[in-house]
């Protein structure tokens, strides 16, 4: 007979406790534990016995063989597709996080749209608007006419049973994990256990069906995906869409994907017929770009597989606080502080009094060290007044020594650099053997104060070296 296991809750990380408190162990937040019911069939809520019959035997293989690679839908949202690794896995399950009104529900609803178009078999789920809301939304996007199959459910045994009852879908989005609900618990939508439960149904249902299930999740006031982190570990892919509200470039991010690169990037633009690919961002980024201006410097990076080039640019200026402003958009304000106190113990620039601002263009966030050096150089530029080139790239790692440390695929981003027409590259010095080939004229540096050298003697102001192919 089914009993009752009563057990509190965070809400916040889903830690589980034996009694009720106003503070959570774990993760420190206050009034976030809850209590949640749910029926078990062994005891004490544990699972039931087996009656001491053995397990049956499963097959083991050897290591070496051939597997075929897994088939792929393509929606042909090539942003997408890209970030996805080539596509939609049958039978896989895709997170999709991102801030309210960021674009998560008008991406997918383009996607499951051209992929309906493309013959495919396709069903949007919404738990938070209704039918109407939804058409009113495709027309808007120009997709009234696409075959998608809609519903507005959000009981997960009623979801299933549809889903069941005919020939399986190709893809099925739910939106959102958070809206769904199964009445084998008692706690209400939203709370930790029931995201855990429906998330893990569903997952079942992809496997068993081999259809691509894609959720939508809510983001915390932090920027993670709410509920358990065990959904994360649950999907075979966690995607997070970002963008800055006063910028009109969304950035769909991959930190997992076990079909294919992590860290992976696609870039979209927010327009009035909804989200437009952009096949160069790196274009877009610095399409904008004054021209030698102190503070900027254009940084190429790598984000996934892709070579980016983007601009960062600083401001130092005289504070008038006893303690200066340290305002940071786009990279991480940690690194910045060391990159400070580098250039404070190690080339003698007292940046103590400053006020410091500093901005990654276009709304991209920049999560790799590489970018050390691109932040020093606007740093230096906006505080000796030099700007630097206008056909100049800049990359490179800053340890604490002061020390530049060569970073990895130097060569794709000087390839992306060369392509947008750029003449110049400041980087870590190289060994002749990792030394890139390219016909842009480089500048090695191999510690900072050389760098802070460079810029305050004036070099960035000097006619241009001249680089191979030149008459």
């Amino acid at each position: 007979m089914a009993r009752a296991s009563r057990n509190f809750v965070c809400q916040s990380c889903g830690a589980v406790t034996p009694r009720w408190a106003g503070r959570c162990e774990s993760c420190g937040e206050w009034n976030t534990i809850v209590e949640e019911v749910a029926e078990s069939s062994g005891v004490a809520g544990g699972p039931a016995k087996s009656g001491g019959k053995k397990g049956r035997h499963i097959e083991l293989v050897s290591m070496a063989g051939e597997t075929a690679d897994p088939p792929r839908l393509v929606t042909g949202v090539a942003e997408f597709d890209r970030v996805c690794g080539g596509g939609l896995v049958p039978g896989s399950v895709l997170l999709v996080g991102g801030d309210p009104g960021i674009g998560k529900s008008t991406l997918l609803l383009q996607a499951m749209a051209a992929l309906g178009t493309r013959g495919a078999d396709v069903v949007y789920i919404s738990g938070e608007e209704a039918i109407a809301q939804v058409r009113m939304r495709a027309r808007r996007l120009g997709l009234a006419e696409s075959p998608v199959k809609l519903g507005a459910e959000t009981n997960l045994k009623d979801i299933v049973s549809t889903l069941e009852g005919g020939k399986a879908p190709a893809a099925v989005v739910i939106d959102s994990i958070q809206t769904m609900w199964t009445d084998v618990l008692e706690s209400a939508p939203g709370t930790v256990s029931q995201v855990r439960a429906t998330a893990q149904d569903l997952v079942r249902f992809a496997k068993r069906y081999n259809t691509a299930v894609i959720l939508v999740g809510h983001v915390t006031k932090d920027g993670q995906i709410a509920g358990p982190r065990v959904v994360e570990h649950m999907v075979d892919c966690v995607l997070y869409f970002e963008g800055e509200r006063g910028h009109q470039f969304r950035i769909l991010r991959a930190v997992k994907n076990r079909f294919g690169p992590a860290n992976e990037i696609g870039v979209f633009e927010m327009g009035e017929l909804g989200l437009q690919e952009v096949p160069n961002p790196s274009a877009l980024f610095l399409g904008e770009r004054d021209g030698e201006t102190s503070g900027s410097a254009v940084f190429a990076g790598i984000e996934g597989t892709r070579p980016v080039l983007v601009e960062i640019q600083a401001l130092v200026a005289q504070s008038s606080l006893g303690t200066p402003r340290r305002a940071v958009v786009g990279w991480d304000s940690g690194r910045l502080s060391m990159v400070l106190a580098v250039l404070d113990a190690r080339c003698g620039l007292t940046l103590a009094g400053q006020d410091v601002y500093l901005n990654v263009a276009g709304g991209l966030r920049i999560n790799e060290p590489a970018a050390d050096l691109a932040v020093a150089g606007a740093l230096v530029s906006s505080i000796t007044g030099n700007a630097l080139p206008s056909d100049c790239v800049i990359f490179g790692e800053i340890s604490l020594s002061g020390a530049i440390r060569p970073v990895s695929q130097m060569e794709a981003r000087l390839k992306e650099a060369e392509k947008l027409g750029f003449r110049r590259a400041i980087l870590p010095a190289s060994t002749a053997r990792q030394r890139p080939s390219t016909g842009l004229a480089l500048t090695e540096i191999s510690d900072l104060a050389g760098l802070v050298a460079h810029l305050a003697a004036g070099e960035a102001k000097r006619p241009r070296e001249r680089r191979k192919g030149d008459v």
